[in-house]
This record gives C-alpha cells, sequence and structure tokens, in this order.
C-alpha cells in the first residue's frame, strides 16, 4: 500500500509510554467512574468506552470496571444514553446517537477478552440487552440503523456510514457475549449481516459525509469491508486524506490533522494486514504526544496550530493505545479490529 513513505515504520512508542499515557486517561477519571475529554470537560459514552478499552489494554482492569459502571447507573430506562454529560453529572445534551449506545457491545466483548471475568460481564448484561434492544428499534427497512432521535421525538430520517459501520461490529460483539452467557441474540448478528450487505452494495442509502476521514476507513476498521474491497478501499482515497508524515486530516478540505482518525485508520490498515502503513501512521502521531503522556487533539498545518486550542483529549490518547495494541499484541484483545486469516475471534 506504501508508496515513497520516507518515515520509518517502526514502532516509535514503548510501553513505558503507553503506560504513561493510560496513566494521564486514568488521572481523568472521577471517582464515580466518568472519563470527561479532559480535565472538567464533558464526557460522551462512545469516547468513553474507547477510554475504558484503552486502559484494559493497559492492565487497568479496575478503571475500566467503574468507567463501565458509571455507563450503568447512568442508562435510561430505555436502554439508551444521553450524548453529553458534565463533568458534574448534569446532561449537557440530550440527543440520543444510535452509534453512541450501541458502543458498550464492542467495549464489553473487548474487556472480557482483556480480563476473562465472567462475573463482571454477567453483572453487566442487562444493560447490553438493554442498550442493544434500542438500538435495533432504530432500525429502518433495510436493516440500516437511523443515526439519532432527539429525547421526546422522532428518529431523523436517514443512517450514517461511519455509524453503521460501528453499530455493526458492536452488534457482533454483544452476539458473542450473549452466546458466551447461553442467552444467544441471533437478531442481532442478522441486523449486522443486513449492514453490511448494505454497506457493500448501496453506498447511496447513507447520508453523504465524504468529506470526513471516518467515512473513508471506518466501513473497513469495523469489518463492514474485508478483502480486496476493505484494500481498495482504502488505496482510493489516501492523497485525500492524508498529508504525508503528518497524519490524517479530519475533513477532506482543511489541512487539520487528528491524532484520533490517524490512530483510528492506523487499525483499518492493522485490520487488513498492512502492518507497514499502520505503523507509518501511528508514527505520525508522535506530533501530537506530550510530556505527560497525553495527546493534543488536532494540529492545522503548516504552522502546527493546536486546534482546538490546548486541547488534549483523553480518547485520543485511547486511540493511540489501541492502534498500538492492534500492532504490538499487548493484550488479549489486540485483534478485536483485525479481520485476516489470524483473526480468532
Amino acid at each position: 500500500m506504501l508508496n515513497n513513505i520516507s518515515a520509518n515504520t517502526q514502532s516509535a512508542l514503548t510501553l513505558d509510554e503507553l503506560s504513561l499515557t493510560a496513566d494521564s486517561i486514568a488521572k481523568l477519571q472521577l471517582p464515580n467512574g466518568m472519563i470527561p475529554w479532559f480535565e472538567n470537560g464533558h464526557c460522551d459514552p462512545w469516547n468513553h468506552v474507547e477510554t475504558a478499552m484503552a486502559l484494559d489494554v493497559m492492565g487497568r482492569h479496575d478503571n475500566a470496571r467503574l468507567a463501565y459502571e458509571w455507563l450503568r447507573t447512568t442508562q435510561r430506562s430505555d436502554g439508551s444514553w444521553f450524548n453529553y454529560f458534565h463533568s458534574d453529572g448534569r446532561v449537557e445534551e440530550t440527543k440520543l446517537d444510535s452509534n453512541v449506545c450501541a458502543y458498550i457491545g464492542t467495549g464489553l466483548w473487548h474487556h472480557w477478552l482483556c480480563t476473562r471475568d465472567l462475573t463482571t460481564l454477567k453483572h453487566f448484561w442487562p444493560m447490553l440487552e438493554s442498550a442493544m434492544t434500542w438500538v435495533l428499534k432504530m432500525r429502518r427497512s433495510d436493516g440500516t440503523i437511523l443515526w439519532a432521535r432527539e429525547e421526546n421525538a422522532r428518529p431523523w430520517d436517514y443512517a450514517l456510514l461511519t455509524g453503521c459501520s460501528s453499530i455493526r461490529h458492536a452488534l457482533i460483539s454483544a452476539g458473542k457475549i450473549a452466546v458466551l452467557l447461553n442467552t444467544a441474540k441471533p437478531e442481532w448478528i442478522e441486523t449486522a449481516a443486513q449492514i453490511d450487505f448494505v454497506i457493500q452494495n448501496d453506498r447511496k442509502a447513507f447520508e453523504p459525509k465524504e468529506r470526513w476521514a471516518m467515512d473513508w476507513y471506518y466501513p473497513v476498521l469495523a469489518g463492514a469491508l474485508t478483502g480486496d474491497a476493505a484494500k481498495s478501499r482504502l488505496a482510493e482515497q489516501w492523497h485525500t486524506f492524508v498529508m504525508p508524515d503528518l497524519g490524517v486530516r479530519c475533513v477532506s478540505d482543511e489541512p487539520w490533522v487528528t491524532a484520533s482518525e490517524t490512530a483510528e485508520c492506523s487499525l483499518a490498515y492493522s485490520a487488513i494486514g498492512d502492518l507497514d502503513t499502520a505503523r507509518y501512521l501511528l508514527n505520525t502521531t508522535i506530533e501530537h504526544r506530550t510530556s505527560d503522556g497525553s495527546y493534543l487533539t488536532g494540529l492545522v498545518y503548516p504552522n502546527k496550530v493546536v486546534f482546538p486550542a490546548d486541547e488534549r483529549s483523553a480518547y485520543t490518547g485511547a486511540a493511540i493505545i489501541l492502534a498500538a495494541d492492534s500492532l504490538g499484541d499487548i493484550s488479549p484483545a489486540s485483534r478485536i479490529f483485525r479481520y485476516d486469516e489470524l483473526n480468532i475471534y
């Protein structure tokens, strides 16, 4: 996949450096388990799960369990979560996002792979079952999942490619938990297969979001596209979104490189077995790394202006850890986003 790449493709991150990043995430965790984006910042359940996964990778299992416990205590009675919470626990945004609510499936399966803690998995099963039941209520007739709705309103009338890609992975992960707990949910797996069919055959079914890098790589990262289709997808827009030796643009028309999108794109290349490209991308995030192991969210080139200003986000450090795990087999869950012949999950 790589053409004229000048950067060294050997990993630039050591376990000690990744541990420091995990510490920077753990230091943000509040006593109730919430992990805000940054000190006194807000929290959303999707990125909260991502940070819990990173903590599990680096052996902070108590922190991860506490993070999932916060989700259990803040879940609405219908199985959903509000979109954003203030650090003091107040609800900031009441939108209900299907992908935000589904990601608990990926998170808990990842936690199981890291810990093999069946007692904890059973404890969180009611939360997971309720969340997935709510997500499936957002299905369209073609099997794709509507993006969101306001608290007391009808769902919006369109689905997102990135969101549905992530949801299909979460549904499969949740389905594996259901089988493990002798509570099989074949409809979860069937819905994931329906989503895959639409992604593979009718991209126009989704709201156009081609400007955003996530729509480029997420169908590969989440496993909706594999093999030659995945490789072709990534090759098509490499030059649109990748700034050589700098990382991945968040959006195609701005020189704004975000470390989380770069790390996620690295995960997508790991998913297809192109580890050299994955390492190359992960190594570019070194420009975002700070002395305490945390990561600047974004840099605007050519002047390397930090944007958002001075922001170091926990979810960015989490994405770095997950990408490093996929490359380096740090944890037993390192292959959760891998779809090559060695994938045992």
